[in-house]
Parts: C-alpha cells; structure tokens; sequence
C-alpha cells in the first residue's frame, strides 16, 4: 500500500486558473486533486478513461455533448470514457475537488 499526501505532490497550472495535482496512481485507476479559479476553464475535450469526481467547494458548469450541467459543492459525477466535455468556474468562489480516471493516467500530459 501506498499513502500519498496533496502537500507532497506537485501541483501543476496545466491552464490559466486550473491548477491539477496527480496525488496517486494504482494499476486500474488514478486520482488527481484540482483547483479551478473563478472564470478559468478546460476547453471541451474527450480521453479514453472513464472520469469520476466530487466537488468539495465551489460550482462548475460541465457541457457534455451540448448538455450544461451544473455541479455544487457535495455533488459528484461521472463522465463517459470517450465523450467530449469541458468545464467553466462562472462563481466566485474556487472550485476545489478530487477526480478518478479509469484506467489510470500515471503521467497526464498537463504534467510535463
């Protein structure tokens, strides 16, 4: 078994505002921790892995395939492996959360 503590990983600004830190990779799954800045945004996207994730703070609006859904803090979800999505911070508040991708990204591109 492995522990891993968000103080000791490396938080990378993969984009302006959105700040991801990759806090553990298993063999089948990862888990990074991200922060999203009011007003900052990932631009619509697709990947193979399966995406889950829990919004501790904040609110973030997802379009899904043309679908806006909003998620608030406590809310979590699950995106499709395979289907284009992005994300936009419009509060004022820092969106602060944790996601799994499935399988396991043990080096995302934002990291190099």
């Amino acid at each position: 078994m492995e522990v891993s503590s968000l103080d000791s990983a490396t938080v990378t600004e993969a984009l302006d505002g959105v700040h991801l830190a990759q806090v553990a990779s298993g063999e089948r799954a990862s888990i990074q921790h991200f922060q999203i800045d009011p007003g900052a945004a990932v631009d619509p996207h697709d990947h193979h892995h399966e995406q889950v994730g829990w919004l501790a703070s904040g609110t973030l609006v997802f379009n899904t395939d043309g679908e806006k859904l909003t998620v608030e803090a406590g809310d979590s979800y699950a995106i499709p492996g395979g289907e284009y999505h992005g994300v936009v911070n419009r509060g004022d508040e820092v969106a602060v959360g944790v996601e799994v991708f499935i399988p396991a990204r043990p080096s995302p591109s934002w990291e190099s």
